[in-house]
């Protein structure tokens, strides 16, 4: 017997070269482990589960097989076919499934897939939250079937889940913007053409069909080589902003009309000014890497900040527990508590085309106060031999800083604060760095990167 391999299963998902670290078994095994974990969980004995996948090529088989897997458990199975993973979030939650699974292996390049899982109300399912137990009981390979086979419908979510996209602007106030738009050959272009003529919206495509080949390289807008075909695009042309996400389409990057990527960070800064606006005292949540721009704005606008440790897994269960309106983090995840709390990638575009459509000024104008205040550094990985030996070395020289370990290592001083921490996703060591001035960024950053790699 073939042993599954243990690394498929990561911090908050499963992800594996295809078919080498995974195959359709072990994705039988795992949907058929994750049944048990939820019935035990649940104490349920009959369970409604969505299922669906991204574009990858390995897809259809990798779904096929859970499939298998849930009916062989007596599940009665929702099938809802080629979507983003935000789209399963949704499913899951306004329909009231039992849970479900996103077959996907996000921004990772064509020859990995995987299995994104959530509970009822869409809620993560990480290794701290049953992902562990979850890989034991596929590994034991040891099920108890169901005496009846379940049952399988399709279901096609997508006007539901457009009209719930649009549901976060005032649809009269949004006038026909032209942007520049890239999926990455991702899953989501019909939901983004969906959404633009019911605004009137004129799109310019990049990269907008799905194909699970990738045939530019891995659908990650994060790396600086993904961008450059948007860049000149929107500089060639006139256009009032771009948008890009990744496969998976749960993260969504901009462009200014300038053809300029924007750090998320400064879209955070513009996303907590749309809500606190209209919900002055609510409470907004963002992660330890940087920190300056939402404490001192959500400190103006009167609302509540809280920071809370990286990761849709830890951001979805502290925003629960704290009622939080408004969730970002760095890596341009960002959550909305009328979503279930959930992460997506189509609100921000729709949020987006609100904004401009209000405003007199351009993108570029929007951010330029916030980029003129906070020189944050765009983050950067670096690999190391020991992530904890790194986090105490790089420690010891800054312990008279101000510091706090919500996630990895936080050191502040006046001009200038870094955070240092351990990839969830990937075997590398991640700093982000902002301070007062370009000059004290670019200096502390490179003082910094001789430490890290001494």
């Amino acid at each position: 017997m073939i042993i599954m391999n243990k690394d498929i299963f990561k911090a908050y998902d499963i992800r594996g070269v295809y078919p080498s670290d995974l195959n359709a078994e072990d994705i039988k095994k795992i949907a058929k482990a994750y049944v048990s974990w939820l019935k035990k969980e649940t104490g349920k004995s009959a369970l409604r589960l969505a299922i669906g996948h991204d574009v990858r090529l390995s897809g259809p088989e990798l779904t096929h097989a859970a499939i298998k897997g849930f009916l062989e458990m007596g599940v009665d199975v929702i099938d809802i076919g080629l979507i983003s993973t935000d789209m399963l979030y949704f499913a899951v939650a306004n329909y009231g499934f039992d849970g479900g699974i996103s077959i996907t292996a996000s921004h990772n390049s064509g020859e990995y897939n995987g299995m994104k899982m959530v509970r009822e109300n869409a809620r993560p399912i990480s290794i701290e939250s049953g992902l562990a137990e979850i890989r034991d009981l596929a590994k034991s390979a040891v099920f108890n079937d169901s005496n009846q086979s379940g049952t399988v419908e399709t279901m096609n979510i997508l006007d539901d889940y457009v009209a719930k996209m649009i549901s976060f602007v005032d649809q009269d106030k949004v006038r026909p913007l032209s942007a520049v738009v890239n999926p990455n050959f991702g899953a989501s272009g019909v939901a983004i053409e969906r959404i633009a003529d019911n605004f009137g919206v004129k799109l310019t495509k990049i990269n907008f069909e799905p194909d699970g080949h990738f045939s530019k390289g891995k659908p990650d807008p994060m790396q600086a080589a993904n961008r450059e075909e948007t860049e000149a695009l929107i500089k060639s042309g006139k256009y009032d902003f771009g948008a890009t996400w990744d496969a998976d389409a749960d993260r969504c990057f901009f462009y200014d009309e300038k053809g300029n990527f924007i750090q998320p960070y400064y879209i955070t800064g513009l996303m907590i000014e749309y809500f606190l606006s209209r919900n002055p005292e609510a409470k907004i949540l963002t992660d330890p890497r940087l920190r300056w721009l939402p404490k001192d704005l959500v400190g103006s606008l009167g609302g509540k900040l809280i920071i809370s440790k990286s990761g849709h897994s830890f951001i979805k269960e502290r925003m629960r527990q704290e009622d939080v309106l408004f969730g970002a983090e760095t890596s341009a995840h960002y959550y909305f508590k009328d979503l279930w709390y959930t992460d997506n990638g189509m609100v921000p575009f729709i949020l987006m085309l609100q904004i401009l459509s209000t405003s007199a000024k351009p993108l570029s104008e929007l951010i330029s106060g916030f980029q003129n205040k906070y020189f944050a550094i765009p983050e950067m990985n670096f690999t190391v031999s020991s992530v904890s030996e790194t986090l105490a070395k790089v420690g010891a020289k800054y312990s008279d800083g101000k510091i706090d370990d919500i996630d990895g290592f936080s050191c502040e001083y006046p001009e200038w604060r870094f955070n240092l921490r351990g990839s969830n996703t990937e075997p590398v060591i991640r700093l982000n760095l902002e301070a007062k001035s370009q000059a004290v960024a670019e200096g502390k950053l490179q003082e910094l990167s001789e430490i890290i790699t001494s």
